[in-house]
């Protein structure tokens, strides 16, 4: 398919889009060294392979996947033209997102509580990685909800109907890559002691 082809609308589309995958493919790199550094420094003596990630992370992680859910269910009422319904879904999303946040840092509490620190002399390399990874994927998910407030500022405004989706469908594809990638960050520092 030629890039080049097409009315100028369609061609706005591709590249917005084109641009939002750079972007996420970006972040796939720049969590791929975080990851690949958190492996390469399991190997080290002095990495706790015994400790358990925070109940709170694991809880955070049923309500991002219901907010992907919720996202998704905002489409599809927005596809039948519901717009009470798509309003009604993205405003359950952004409640989930804030709760997701909430939830990561009473798990950030958890770890304090429980003497692992971030730096100092008292922390230790791993929950180090811990709480860059997960402090990391926050601040993406703040940048997420910013994203969730246009669609939902639009929505109420009427921008959107089932012939004009763009915007939507952008903040969609970026909620769900945020959703997609703590799963995997989760079960990776789980699974990696």
């Amino acid at each position: 398919m030629d890039l080049t082809q097409g009315t100028d609308e369609q061609k706005r589309r591709r590249s917005k889009k084109m641009m939002l995958w750079f972007g996420i493919v970006s972040l796939i790199m720049a969590f791929a060294g975080w990851t690949s550094a958190y492996i390469v420094s399991s190997k080290r003596e002095d990495w706790l392979s015994d400790i358990q990630l925070p109940q709170a992370f694991f809880i955070s992680t049923a309500i991002i996947v219901v907010s992907s859910i919720t996202y998704l269910l905002a489409r599809k009422a927005l596809q039948k033209d519901e717009q009470k319904n798509t309003t009604f879904f993205l405003i359950a999303t952004l409640v989930l997102g804030v709760g997701f946040i909430v939830l990561q840092f009473y798990g950030f509490s958890q770890m304090l509580s429980s003497g692992y620190y971030f730096t100092g002399p008292t922390s230790n390399i791993k929950m180090s990685y811990v709480f860059l990874i997960a402090f990391v994927h926050i601040l993406h998910v703040v940048a997420g909800l910013i994203s969730l407030l246009v669609v939902l500022f639009n929505q109420v405004r009427g921008k959107y109907s089932p012939e004009n989706m763009l915007g939507f469908e952008l903040g969609e594809t970026f909620w769900h890559f945020l959703d997609f990638l703590w799963i995997y960050l989760i079960l990776f520092m789980y699974f990696v002691k």
